[in-house]
């Protein structure tokens, strides 16, 4: 009986280990700078940042996957760079709408899968200064605005490429051409993390285009390390985390849940966690897209991310003459008005401390909680089921008291008739 039960106890460990998904290649040890560590506690407090994809492929109007998904040759595509010309493009108005939005940092799109690159780089021609009539660097004005402002500055780069042919080739394994591709991002990521100032992090997206690929991430992630030991490594491989990761990703999902398909089999981590999810349907600018997300819900989304003790990382898509359309600041105005009266209840705040509920989730700070009631109970209380603390004291949003009843399962609330759950009904409990 014993041989069976160790037998099975195996078995399952080979099933768990395989169900999740490893990078197969060796990495070097990795031991975090102190400033790298506080860079992640720093990271966590924010809670709230703006994703931003913009490129050529706005000209189209129909999202960042325009290249690929319509089939367009590498040489026609490459035209379009001759019409990008976002002459309204104003660095101070974006991070200030992200400001009032009560967003903490920016994540941009520096290149992305169609291999156009957003700022001056001597890598590559195929670049908005030496392709485009616009012929200037938004990403260095973009950094100047963020740090009068105090917003991080976070880039995005993409590690696969539709239009090279060193990252073609070496995807049907010419060993030299994959070298040549992996130098050219080298060669790229060092003008990024030197021409612009302290950046915050790098976003890389794009490894599930090659799953069983060596990367080089040994070589990418050192190269990070020596240049900007400070700098956070972020990356959407859609995996395990690996060493050297500061932060795990999950796409248009909160940590742990797979409703957008991208994280089976990926188990949350100890590392400082971050969602990204788009305001509408697709991540670049699109004139058919008509699936924007009303300002409750991504509330709601922010709320649920801290939750579980991530970031929102929401995504905005800007025009080709460098606008941000008027649904989205609208919604963003919405939301800022949110943060500038609740905000306390997010930034700062760490989440997993109550697991989460039916009816919403629980956010903490030194020794308060704060109970988010998302959806209406239909109750006269609010039941926190597993809740193990001891209460001190209980009261809504806007300090006044409310009776509390601490029971073997959990905790019982009583918030009064006037509670509004209509956003979010905010209940602060002080915990001894």
């Amino acid at each position: 009986m014993k041989k069976l039960f160790f037998l099975t106890v195996l078995i399952l460990t080979i099933t768990v280990v395989n169900a999740q998904k490893q990078y197969s290649y060796p990495m070097p040890q990795y031991t975090p700078t102190e400033g790298n560590l506080e860079a992640r506690k720093e990271f966590q407090d924010m809670k709230f940042g703006m994703f931003i994809h913009w490129g050529i492929y706005s000209v189209l109007a129909d999202g960042e996957w325009v290249m690929l998904l319509k089939k367009i040759k590498a040489d026609n595509y490459g035209r379009l760079a001759d019409f990008f010309d976002p002459e309204e493009f104003n660095a101070e108005e974006w991070v200030k709408l992200a400001k009032d939005a009560g967003m903490k940092y920016i994540t941009i799109t520096t290149r992305h899968h169609d291999s156009f690159s957003m700022f001056d780089t001597d890598a590559s021609d195929f670049n908005i200064v030496d392709a485009t009539p616009y012929g200037k660097d938004p990403l260095k004005e973009l950094a100047e605005a963020c740090k009068k402002e105090g917003i991080k500055l976070n880039f995005y780069y993409s590690l696969l490429d539709w239009r090279r042919d060193d990252y073609k080739n070496g995807k049907k394994g010419d060993a030299a051409a994959w070298t040549k591709y992996v130098n050219f991002m080298k060669s790229q990521l060092t003008e990024l993390l030197t021409n612009y100032g302290e950046i915050g992090c790098i976003w890389f997206d794009g490894h599930w285009d090659q799953k069983e690929a060596d990367w080089k991430y040994d070589e990418i992630y050192s190269l990070i390390h020596k240049l900007s030991p400070n700098t956070l490594i972020a990356n959407n491989h859609h995996i395990q985390p690996i060493p050297g990761d500061d932060i795990q990703t999950f796409e248009r999902d909160l940590p742990g849940e797979n409703h957008g398909g991208y994280s089976d089999g990926v188990q949350v981590s100890q590392l400082p966690l971050e969602s990204c999810a788009t305001m509408a349907g697709k991540w670049g600018y699109s004139i058919y897209d008509k699936k924007f997300k009303s300002t409750k819900k991504l509330i709601h989304f922010l709320v649920n991310a801290a939750g579980k003790n991530g970031n929102l990382l929401l995504n905005v898509g800007p025009m080709p003459n460098g606008k941000i359309q008027p649904e989205f600041v609208k919604t963003l105005g919405e939301i800022g008005d949110w943060t500038s009266k609740y905000g306390e209840s997010i930034y700062g705040t760490r989440g997993n401390e109550v697991k989460s509920q039916t009816w919403g989730t629980v956010t903490k700070k030194d020794n308060t909680l704060y109970v988010h009631v998302l959806e209406s109970t239909n109750e006269p209380y609010i039941f926190v089921s597993g809740f193990e603390g001891k209460v001190k004291s209980a009261s809504l949003f806007d300090g006044k008291k409310i009776k509390f009843k601490k029971v073997k399962e959990g905790l019982f609330l009583y918030p009064g008739e006037d509670f509004d759950t209509s956003i979010d009904g905010i209940i602060k409990l002080t915990i001894r």
